[in-house]
């Protein structure tokens, strides 16, 4: 096993793994905030009536986390079975305020929380860094490549000229070997 080859492999795959990652936490970053601007802007208020809520164990199982809710949601007179917002017991039955888009009756939030939340710049702070770090390691695996192989550029005639190394050897690439040279 070749153990440069499964550097370039594995240093390829986190790469394009870290490259990946960016591109879904910018699009998260832009579903998130289009979401926001969609509630602020063309929410209306709604009720959504209580059906259900369960229980979720957090843990090893043995205390509760939260509760997750369902409730019926009227909007534009068509009914729709949705999430209710937040972790809280309601008994089923009861009414929650929330606010929902028209167009999109299962994005809905809180009052509160619509109130509160404004879309931000700061969700693509991640997703930058790791698409910066990806060009740096690019950037510097390609200028250690140029470095490896010389700087020397071929000339008119398609010949380039002879190379140093570190020892002191002179390596013509004309003549295909190693010479001692000044």
């Amino acid at each position: 096993m070749d153990i440069r080859r499964v550097s370039r492999v594995a240093v390829g795959i986190c790469l394009a793994t870290l490259a990946v990652t960016a591109g879904v936490l910018f699009g998260a970053g832009i579903n998130q905030n289009a979401q926001i601007v969609a509630l602020r802007n063309h929410g209306v208020p709604a009720d959504v009536t209580v059906t259900t809520c369960l229980g979720l164990l957090g843990g090893s199982g043995s205390n509760a986390a939260g509760y997750s809710c369902r409730g019926a949601l009227a909007v534009g007179g068509r009914r729709y079975d949705v999430t209710v917002p937040g972790s809280v017991l309601r008994a089923p039955g009861s009414n929650v305020r929330v606010v929902t888009v028209p167009g999109d009756p299962t994005l809905l939030s809180t009052r509160g929380a619509v109130a509160s939340e404004h879309s931000s710049w700061r969700v693509f702070v991640l997703p930058t860094v790791l698409l910066l770090v990806v060009m740096l390691v690019i950037t510097g695996l390609v200028l250690r490549r140029q470095r490896a192989r010389g700087t020397a550029r071929p000339t008119a005639a398609g010949i380039q000229p002879a190379r140093r190394s570190r020892w002191g050897l002179r390596f013509d690439r004309r003549l295909g070997g190693a010479a001692r040279g000044v």
